[in-house]
């Protein structure tokens, strides 16, 4: 295995787990918590309660584009802000996620990986290859 298909696979498994953890993070807030309670929720964080459908909207959109390598890089730096307001409603909740009402290790890696994903970009294992410039 050459070194070039070794950093493919990598970043392939990398774009794909990201993605399946912001589906399943926009899945919960719309079947676990539904759309009114993470309003509240929002709410009560100190979010205006609309920015709640915003938040599901990039999460569930922002996974399926990173699923299909589609803008991986612009996808990823819009969905920073999401990652860094995540880190800032657990921050008061102690460093460990399982803590009562979770901690902020999760959502700060999940920003790491996010910011990592928009560095990289998506490797050559997608679905849709832009074509190359004239």
């Amino acid at each position: 295995m050459t070194q070039n298909t070794k950093t493919d696979l990598a970043l392939l498994i990398l774009r794909l787990s990201l993605a399946t953890m912001l589906i399943a993070h926009g899945l919960l807030k719309i079947l676990v918590f539904t759309i009114p309670g993470t309003v509240q929720f929002f709410t009560s964080a100190g979010f205006p309660g609309w920015s709640a459908y915003i938040v599901i909207l990039l999460e569930l959109g922002g996974g399926a584009l990173l699923l299909a390598g589609l803008f991986t890089r612009w996808t990823s730096i819009v969905l920073i802000p999401v990652m860094i307001g995540a880190v800032i409603v657990h921050s008061g909740n102690g460093w460990v996620f399982s803590n009562a009402n979770g901690g902020w290790e999760y959502p700060a890696f999940l920003l790491a990986v996010v910011i990592v994903q928009s560095l990289l970009g998506p490797g050559n294992l997608v679905l849709f290859k832009p074509r190359s410039p004239i």
